[in-house]
């Protein structure tokens, strides 16, 4: 019997549990010719400003052993021009569509989600708390305004609200819980980790701004570790995300306590693995005879506390 691997995540129906991840698809609509892209569980569009903004200077990617470290700075057209016609363009596909949302300030991002929530399409507000390329502060590393902004967007926004964290915290689940108390739908576990590389060659930095985010398989282990770290502290839903390349990683996440995934550098890579890791989930769950996508998640942590004295 075929599994059923439509997944429930914050009110909204997905056909499979299966999502891009922010930054590395652009904003979504752009590979059509490459894939089919109404298979996919959802699309999470590249990081919104209020502002358009013209990112990093080059060279802002660099290759390392089983990753990739990425430096873009948010570069995307801003929200006025989004909602024109690349949102025009994402809603023609026909899958829930999660815009990735950021800004320098409460205020910033509280204008673009309103400026979002006038339109129609859009499924869920991912808040980007967590980008290691703003030479400010990281916003879920300060407190206070990790939770003015994801109070003022929930005053505005007419869809869920998902928090998307950094892992470079000593708890990420008292993170979660912070995130959870002040209002988030679900969150997003975890972006890249902050790291550099140096070509030996020219004794030069390989990025223009010397370090970046590391993401790729590399990170796998880090980020199954957050999502199952934090799923036994919250009742909100989680969306594993970190270096997912198969099928079993994607189901890793899963078991560690992920609702939902999002491939990212995997995608950037080759744009068909999307399909495949679908596929992928499907004959994993066929094998073992489950019924559900949804049974599975969570399941190593459930095992633990039934083992538990």
């Amino acid at each position: 019997m075929k599994p059923d691997l439509s997944i429930n995540f914050v009110g909204i129906k997905f056909k499979n549990p299966v999502l891009t991840a922010s930054g590395t698809f652009g904003y979504g609509y752009e590979l059509e010719d490459l894939i089919l892209l109404k298979q996919l569980g959802g699309i999470v569009t590249k990081t919104i400003t209020l502002e358009p903004r013209s990112g990093n200077l080059q060279p802002r990617i660099a290759e390392v052993a089983s990753g990739m470290l990425n430096s873009i700075g948010l570069q995307n057209i801003g929200v006025r021009a989004f909602v024109e016609e690349p949102l025009e363009k994402l809603n023609k596909i026909g899958v829930p569509i999660i815009v990735s949302v950021a800004g320098a300030s409460t205020n910033e991002c509280v204008e673009t989600v309103k400026i979002l929530s006038r339109q129609n399409g859009i499924s869920a507000i991912e808040l980007n708390l967590s980008c290691p390329n703003l030479k400010k502060k990281i916003v879920c590393h300060d407190l206070p305004l990790m939770r003015n902004v994801i109070k003022g967007v929930k005053k505005v926004s007419k869809v869920p609200v998902i928090a998307k964290l950094s892992p470079l915290v000593t708890d990420i689940a008292e993170l979660a819980l912070v995130a959870q108390n002040t209002g988030a739908d679900g969150v997003t576990l975890a972006n890249t980790y902050p790291a550099m590389a140096i070509d030996v060659k020219t004794f030069k930095h390989k990025l223009s701004t010397v370090k970046g985010g590391m993401s790729g398989a590399c990170v796998k282990p880090m980020s199954v570790r957050c999502v199952y770290d934090s799923y036994g502290s919250i009742k909100i839903p989680i969306i594993g995300c970190g270096g997912i390349t198969t099928g079993e990683d994607a189901v890793e996440f899963m078991l560690a306590g992920a609702t939902m995934v999002s491939v990212g550098s995997t995608s950037l890579v080759s744009p068909k693995k999307l399909i495949t890791i679908i596929d992928e989930v499907e004959n994993i769950l066929k094998e073992k005879n489950i019924k559900s996508a949804k049974q599975i998640v969570g399941m190593l942590n459930t095992v633990k506390n039934k083992s538990s004295p």
